[in-house]
């Protein structure tokens, strides 16, 4: 992890749990991060392991009142978003941090207009007069490479394709200028053709505006394309995290080793068959208070180890894991 000084974003031992029927479940458990001023972190993981509700809980956008912070802290600049009273985290969601949702015909409304959900972007900010409104809307479209950006404005979402409302969402996220941006998949659904230029898209805007970035997918080939660091997450836990060309050189952690072996690579024959990992991530009612994934590594473990949570701790310079005497190598 980054020191907090050099670092725009620093979670330290979040947890996050929801109110349920048979309980209260925790889906992120204890977790710590650090996002360097004007890099991209990548978090990556299987569905499930909590990668999402990570990026809801730093936006503070958890459904309510079933979604709970319980514990640690998010410094923004500084400023501990888990404490700082709602009013004044609506001044900083959508202006200082943005959001990019995994799917925009869900997240964009759908009875109203291009243009005016990216003026509702602008105005929840600023006093911005019609004219002005209208101009910052047409230059966040061409930046984001829409043709025809005056009649886009006056469109549905309904009338675009896919790739074209996932530009939408980035131009409202970025239409405000943010310091974080939060892309929580933001390819999902999308060609591999389109899914290049989505990324390289927002690869150019961080560039352009020096911001800072999280990615968060499923996909390790987006990961090592556009990521600076990584976070790799399993059953909502941090369970190794090193610069990018660290961690896919030598990755430590079982389950990275896992996701690592399970992508086709370079130099893999027609004849070449993946490896999976076997079994899945575990539902939240079963998530052990040691190792995490111990059962699906493989590897002889212990009750002990079952019992007691690792610690997550700098195993080489710069290369944190959750540090379970059989799951790390």
């Amino acid at each position: 992890m980054s020191s907090e000084s050099s670092s725009i974003l620093a979670v330290r031992d979040l947890v996050t749990a929801f109110d349920t029927d048979a309980g209260r479940m925790t889906a992120v458990d204890g977790i710590s991060f650090d996002v360097p001023s004007g890099k991209t972190l990548g978090i990556v993981g299987e569905s499930g392991c909590g990668k999402s509700v990570t990026a809801f809980s730093i936006a503070r956008l958890l459904p309510q009142p079933h979604g709970k912070i319980l514990g640690g802290s998010i410094r923004f600049e500084g400023r501990d978003l888990v404490s700082l009273p709602l009013d004044e985290m609506q001044k900083i969601r959508g202006n200082a941090i943005s959001m990019i949702f995994q799917e925009p015909m869900t997240a964009l409304n759908p009875v109203q207009t291009v243009g005016r959900q990216l003026a509702e972007a602008i105005l929840l900010h600023t006093n911005c007069g019609k004219a002005e409104v209208l101009t910052r809307s047409i230059e966040m479209m061409q930046k984001v490479r829409i043709p025809e950006p005056e009649q886009r404005l006056n469109e549905y979402p309904h009338q675009l394709s896919g790739g074209m409302r996932q530009r939408v969402m980035i131009s409202m996220a970025l239409i405000n200028k943010p310091k974080l941006l939060i892309a929580d998949e933001p390819t999902t659904a999308l060609d591999v053709t389109v899914q290049a230029q989505i990324l390289e898209l927002i690869a150019d805007l961080q560039k352009e505006m020096g911001m800072s970035v999280i990615l968060i997918t499923h996909d390790l080939g987006v990961i090592a394309q556009v990521c600076d660091e990584v976070a790799v997450m399993y059953a909502g836990r941090v369970v190794e995290q090193a610069g990018v060309h660290d961690l896919f050189a030598r990755p430590r952690h079982a389950y990275t080793q896992g996701l690592l072996d399970s992508v086709l690579r370079l130099d893999s024959t027609p004849k070449t068959k993946l490896k999976a990992i076997q079994g899945n991530v575990p539902g939240i009612a079963d998530f052990k208070p040691g190792c995490r994934f111990g059962e699906r590594s493989g590897r002889e473990h212990s009750e002990a180890q079952f019992s007691t949570r690792p610690p997550f701790v700098e195993i080489a310079p710069n290369h944190w894991a959750e540090n379970c005497p059989i799951c790390v190598a």
